[in-house]
């Protein structure tokens, strides 16, 4: 029975094809401009970000960030290979497109 319970122990310690890029390094970004809100309930924010440091050093992308952000705060960055999708625009009420 000792040796199923240390198999499960090593399963454990033992981390997931993503964790890798997880644990990478980190690379920080300052917010520029806020674009809008998006999310199915608007907790999400959409926002135009400088990187700061890394292979990406001095592009401008979007992310999408949860909580309270405003031009000008640091955004820390686990990957920046991926950016978030526009946010489409809305259709106001009775127009037919």
């Amino acid at each position: 029975m000792a040796k199923t319970e240390q198999k499960i122990q090593e399963k454990k310690q033992t981390g997931s094809k993503g964790s890798d890029k997880i644990l990478g390094e980190v690379v920080p970004a300052v917010v520029e401009e806020i674009i809008g809100r998006t999310g199915f309930r608007g907790e999400i924010t959409q926002v135009k970000c400088m990187v700061q440091d890394g292979k990406d050093r001095g592009r401008s992308m979007r992310r999408n960030v949860k909580g309270p952000i405003r031009p000008g705060d640091i955004l820390m960055l686990r990957e920046t290979e991926i950016e978030a999708r526009r946010i489409k625009s809305k259709v106001s009420k009775g127009a037919y497109t």
